[in-house]
């Protein structure tokens, strides 16, 4: 995957996804972070070996980022770093993805026009990604035309662990991948819960593939590559600084059909998560939780504050949010079905004028009721048909109850 140094004044335009170009959005990711604005402008108006060129040569408007690149340019030649970072991957048996790749995301192109009202770099730096390393086997754009994404707080609850468990196995034997970002509490128990289920699972790092962070998810990430992917914008070696996973939430939110939420604080990175799956236009999905709970807290913020935002409670209800229409349709829940649930009104009343032991007149039933005598002696006729009252000597009673008392089922 090496590949020979490109050297500003070269003729000719190097073909996208050729080796230029791929080492170019390398060494761009190295010395400006993912989602620059004013990078990914430059990229989408000349390409990234020129982008390169330029940035390196200091011709950059950008006040900011031409500090930016100069500190870092400062730290090591950015054109080696890629170098480098490109035969550590194949040793690791990773492989960079670019745009001009068959297995490039489709979804994350939405990124181009992401705007948010909130104000700092990180909420203005929302730009479409210039590369993914990736370590799996499974093409990336096939893995992710039907995932979900399922995310939350590291210290998650019993209650937070056990939904999510359930989302993630029951979302991946309906054949979609489960997407989160790796991390303890409920990121994990989502890649658990699908690769329990025999499911595909993605993991998006905020750092190199080759750091596995945290630490103690080693044993994880190692499943999660065998069976689904990991995925990353930065390169090889770079480390899990706290700004990257703010970074790393809005491929989370575009790469995906919809993201659910099942357990947040207040002020959360899965809430920022979910600002931006709101303003990209996607389903948004929320489980919540005791109101009792400083972990659901996030959760009901949500709810309050975005009408888009969706309440669900299982998986049918989350893919009946993500799938296509008409593919899946989540039924409404309904108590035991009784025997006089499809009553009419008149007949309702009928039968609940009714005593609950003994026998009454037609004309008692109709004082009682407040209808009719005609009326009570048609609707005592159809519930004799329907086996709810009996005729006696003495009048109507009720018929003898089958299954659960007329009490409990009141």
């Amino acid at each position: 995957m090496s590949v020979s140094a490109s050297a500003p004044g070269r003729t000719g335009t190097p073909s996208p996804g050729g080796p230029e170009d791929r080492a170019a959005r390398v060494a761009l990711t190295w010395l400006a972070e993912p989602g620059n604005r004013a990078v990914w402008a430059m990229v989408d108006q000349a390409g990234a070996p020129a982008t390169l060129d330029r940035l390196l040569s200091g011709d950059i408007p950008d006040a900011r980022l031409r500090s930016a690149v100069s500190a870092r340019a400062a730290a090591g030649d950015a054109r080696r770093m890629a170098e480098i970072a490109m035969r550590r991957a194949d040793r690791l048996g990773a492989r960079l993805v670019v745009p001009a790749d068959e297995e490039w995301p489709r979804r994350v192109a939405d990124l181009a026009t992401l705007e948010l009202d909130t104000g700092g770099r990180i909420n203005n730096d929302t730009r479409p990604p210039l590369c993914f390393w990736v370590r799996g086997a499974w093409p990336l754009a096939e893995t992710l035309e039907r995932s979900v994404a399922i995310i939350g707080a590291r210290a998650a609850t019993d209650y937070g662990i056990h939904v999510t468990g359930e989302l993630a196995s029951a979302i991946s034997q309906d054949g979609w991948t489960v997407l989160s970002g790796g991390a303890f509490g409920i990121d994990a128990a989502a890649h658990r819960g699908a690769l329990t289920a025999g499911g595909r699972t993605v993991a998006v790092l905020a750092c190199g593939i080759d750091r596995p962070y945290p630490v103690g998810h080693t044993a994880l990430f190692d499943r999660i590559a065998d069976s689904g992917l990991l995925i990353s914008e930065w390169p090889v070696g770079a480390e899990p600084l706290r700004h990257r996973f703010l970074i790393r939430n809005r491929v989370i939110a575009a790469a995906t059909a919809g993201t659910v939420v099942v357990e947040a604080a207040a002020r959360s990175g899965a809430a920022q998560t979910m600002s931006r799956v709101l303003a990209l236009n996607r389903p948004a999905m929320v489980v919540p939780g005791p109101v009792t709970s400083a972990m659901s807290v996030g959760c009901h913020e949500i709810l309050r504050n975005n009408p888009y935002a969706r309440v669900v409670t299982n998986a049918a209800e989350v893919l009946e949010e993500i799938g296509r229409i008409g593919e899946y349709f989540a039924e409404i829940p309904r108590g035991p079905q009784r025997r006089h649930d499809h009553l009419d009104e008149e007949a309702a009343l009928v039968l609940e004028a009714l005593p609950r032991s003994g026998t009454s007149t037609p004309e008692q039933l109709a004082a009682e009721a407040r209808l009719d005598l005609r009326t009570v002696l048609r609707r005592l006729s159809l519930l004799e048909i329907a086996g709810l009252v009996v005729r006696t000597a003495d009048g109507v009673a009720l018929a003898p109850a089958r299954g659960p008392s007329r009490a409990a089922t009141g």
